[in-house]
């Protein structure tokens, strides 16, 4: 049995597939070694996944996740799993490979997360090859879920957005400044508490002023991002619950910047598991 994992910071999507066909499906929270020790990994591991799955029988697992480019990171989700699927040969990789692996298969391209966080790679059939760093929410990730929440929310408590939308917005959610600047400043995981309103602004997205910061916040994924790879020679793809969920945005920000949009998808796990049903590719 294999098991591929797609891992971003708010959600994991595990499949669990043996002779070429999906046995079960399971979403846990997101797996994010910048965020989260190892210790405390597999005790997430341990507590939802050792009650479904028999790990025993699982002998190779696929991991794809957020924060998972350096070695160091990637030992520390490999050393989690291995602690709990103790028989697996555990292959850990970034969620921006997988993405490239799931939009392109063995064709070169470019690859783009739109998502709780943003990234792009010039993927060469293989591997990444070139990768410009996203930076996180703060200093980067151009048009991420983090980031559009962080435009919205500052905009909400700067009363740059019409007072019927700040107050559906403050109502729905039950939120108070007071509550917003702890979330954001003293809790953990500000980006997912950022990015959970992405299902607001999507409802609203012809709003105007909801519009034009995400158009905004587009365009400078695609200028300081895709435009510095070979984006006229290749396909440029997307996969992530922002891209998919603000699509016609997207494709409007890419047209006027030049750059011609391939393919959207919501999630890159249908792409792996054809990939890895077909073919045990070099991990």
């Amino acid at each position: 049995m294999q098991l591929i994992a797609d891992s971003g910071s708010t959600k994991t999507e595990w499949i669990l597939i043996e002779s070429g066909r999906v046995l079960k499906q399971l979403i846990t929270k997101g797996i994010n070694p910048f965020f989260q020790t190892e210790e405390d990994i597999y005790a997430e591991l341990q507590a939802v996944m050792s009650p479904k799955i028999d790990t025993a029988k699982v002998q190779h697992i696929h991991f794809f996740g957020a924060g998972c480019a350096l070695p160091e990171r990637k030992a520390q989700v490999a050393n989690a799993l291995k602690a709990v699927f103790t028989n697996a040969v555990i292959s850990v990789e970034s969620d921006l490979l997988g993405a490239a692996r799931a939009l392109l298969g063995r064709e070169k391209g470019i690859a783009c997360i739109l998502g709780t966080g943003s990234n792009s790679c010039f993927y060469d059939g293989e591997n990444i090859v070139q990768n410009v760093s996203p930076l996180g929410f703060i200093l980067g990730d151009e048009g991420s879920g983090a980031v559009l929440g962080r435009m919205f929310v500052g905009d909400c408590l700067k009363n740059q957005l019409p007072a019927a939308i700040r107050d559906k917005f403050m109502d729905e959610y039950q939120l108070t400044p007071a509550i917003i600047l702890d979330r954001v400043y003293k809790q953990p995981f500000p980006n997912r508490f950022l990015a959970s309103f992405m299902p607001f602004l999507a409802a609203h997205q012809h709003e105007p002023a909801i519009y034009n910061n995400v158009y905004n916040a587009f365009v400078a994924f695609f200028r300081r991002n895709v435009m510095q790879y070979d984006y006229n020679s290749y396909p440029v793809c997307f996969t992530g619950s922002v891209a998919y969920g603000f699509a016609d945005i997207l494709r409007k920000a890419a047209a006027d910047c030049g750059v011609r949009v391939d393919k959207i998808e919501k999630n890159p796990m249908n792409g792996l598991v054809e990939m890895y049903c077909k073919e045990t590719p070099n991990p």
